[in-house]
């Protein structure tokens, strides 16, 4: 409970500093004034990193491919954009 009072909190804060009233968080798009964790949580839930491989070695990573929401989320949250990115 405490890691999700946080991420609502930090979202909140910085929504409030950069003056977004809303984000389109509900299902078909709808805006929230008041984001929750469960609707972050379900906003990356499809996002999925994936690998190929031949003979037990890794070819290539496809890393996930974020909507705008997903970025602005991310930057609002002060996640770095390649915290979704494999570093090698």
């Amino acid at each position: 409970m405490l890691v999700q009072a946080l991420i609502e909190r930090e979202l909140r804060q910085n929504m409030q500093r950069k003056v977004i009233k809303a984000l389109p968080l509900y299902p078909e798009e709808r805006n929230t004034q008041r984001p929750t964790a469960e609707q972050i949580y379900r906003l990356f839930s499809l996002a999925q990193r994936h690998t190929l491989a031949h003979e037990g070695k890794r070819i290539r990573t496809f890393d996930p491919e974020l909507t705008q929401l997903q970025n602005q989320v991310m930057t609002l949250l002060g996640v770095p954009e390649d915290a979704y990115r494999e570093k090698f």
